[in-house]
């Protein structure tokens, strides 16, 4: 990749919710960006200017494309050149729920051939503390021998909450470090150019640190909710609002809310990779354990809800509405709905589901609009949702969401 300005040249590997934003961002910065993806069919849809992230409009996918800014391939030789490469893969849980950093080293072995000396290399793919020293570099050292030592490294971890109108690249603050001063002082001018709030920390394990605990700090209060909704149920109380009565203190209390379990890149996963690392370093963390066993224990706790509800049988049906991990997204990775749907499929019900957002979820039967199911539960709150018409037609609704609290029969969790 060349151009009149090499310190203008970034690579941005992996264009999914992540790479994608970060790479038409910078796009609208100046410089001029490579996106690179395994994915045949993402790369030429990108490159058509079909956008597969809900984030990135399909307008400023072609501002980018006709800017001459952004391009997308799965060429890694097309990197060669660039000043800065960040690393933007997925971190998912592998089989066994431990840390599937396969892709983080899948783009290190295709990135080392092609890096120039003096590279900025910033990992921000959600990982252990620890990535960046234990993972990055090694991996790299034994590609690339010695030539390793003329490269500059740094842990940006993303922060990205897809669908959020409020909170995105630019507003969103961001922590950095590198292993030297050098990588700190290039990663920090980096992301000032499209971050107004940019803080440097002491190590890369800090950082690395942090984002684990930003979003564990959420699994746990929320399995705290999650695991208060029972007793709310047995004593006849809304634990909404409860939530609410509680929040009224101006200090010393956040509001969490009750849910059918936890969605999403961030909140199921990340504890799980903090566990681990804690694990190998002979630590046992048994509250955030115990928290991620609360609400992986949700969807069978809704399913029994909504079975006492509507009196189900084997046979009966019950419509899933609201796939999605969360309210205006398509995203279906770790939704709980895939469990409740397996938890509900267990007592012999059929199980429909129905998103006006989700295209493809095989854990069920797309619902195709008759209202001839026994009962229905509301996982996500989405727009173009049937809740009063089913509630009308005197369907239960099981709600898990609050969001639909002033229509008259649906039951809340």
């Amino acid at each position: 990749m060349n151009s009149e300005n090499p310190s203008q040249n970034v690579a941005v590997i992996g264009q999914g919710y992540v790479g994608l934003p970060l790479a038409l961002t910078l796009a609208q910065r100046g410089f001029k960006v490579i996106g690179i993806d395994v994915s045949t069919d993402v790369v030429n849809n990108l490159n058509r200017g079909v956008s597969h992230v809900e984030d990135v409009s399909e307008g400023s996918l072609n501002e980018a494309l006709n800017s001459g800014r952004y391009y997308s391939s799965t060429d890694f030789s097309r990197i060669a050149g660039v000043s800065t490469c960040v690393i933007c893969v997925p971190t998912p849980l592998g089989p066994d729920r431990e840390p599937d950093i396969s892709y983080i080293e899948s783009a290190l072995r295709f990135m080392a051939p092609h890096l120039n000396s003096d590279v900025l290399i910033i990992n921000e793919s959600t990982s252990f503390p620890g990535t960046l020293n234990e993972l990055v570099i090694p991996t790299l050292r034994k590609l690339l021998g010695d030539f390793v030592d003329q490269l500059l490294f740094a842990s940006a971890p993303e922060r990205i909450d897809p669908g959020n109108k409020i909170w995105n690249f630019s507003s969103t603050p961001r922590v950095v470090s590198g292993i030297t001063p050098e990588a700190t002082a290039r990663a920090l001018d980096f992301y000032r150019t499209i971050c107004s709030d940019v803080s440097a920390v002491s190590k890369p394990e800090v950082a690395e640190l942090s984002k684990l605990l930003e979003n564990t700090f959420r699994q746990v209060n929320i399995a705290l909710i999650n695991q208060m909704v029972p007793v709310a149920h047995a004593l006849g109380i809304d634990m909404r609002e409860v939530i609410e009565a509680a929040g009224t203190k101006p200090y010393g209390f956040m509001k969490f809310y009750p849910g059918a379990g936890v969605g999403g890149h961030c909140i199921p996963i990340d504890p799980l990779y903090l566990l681990w690392k804690a694990g190998r370093l002979g630590i046992d963390l048994p509250f955030i354990r115990s928290a991620d066993s609360v609400n992986r224990s949700m969807p069978e706790y809704v399913s029994k809800r909504a079975i006492e509800l509507s009196n189900l049988g084997k046979d009966d049906t019950i419509l899933l509405l609201g796939v999605a991990y969360k309210s205006g997204v398509a995203d279906t990775r770790e939704t709980p709905a895939k469990e409740l749907a397996t938890s509900l499929s267990k007592f012999g019900v059929k199980v429909f589901w129905f998103d006006p957002l989700v295209k493809h979820f095989p854990f069920a039967e797309k619902w195709h609009g008759k209202l001839d199911v026994d009962c229905s539960i509301i996982v996500t709150a989405q727009e173009g949702l049937p809740v009063s018409e089913l509630a009308q037609a005197r369907i239960p609704v099981l709600d898990c969401t609050g969001y639909y609290r002033d229509i008259e029969g649906v039951t809340h969790l």
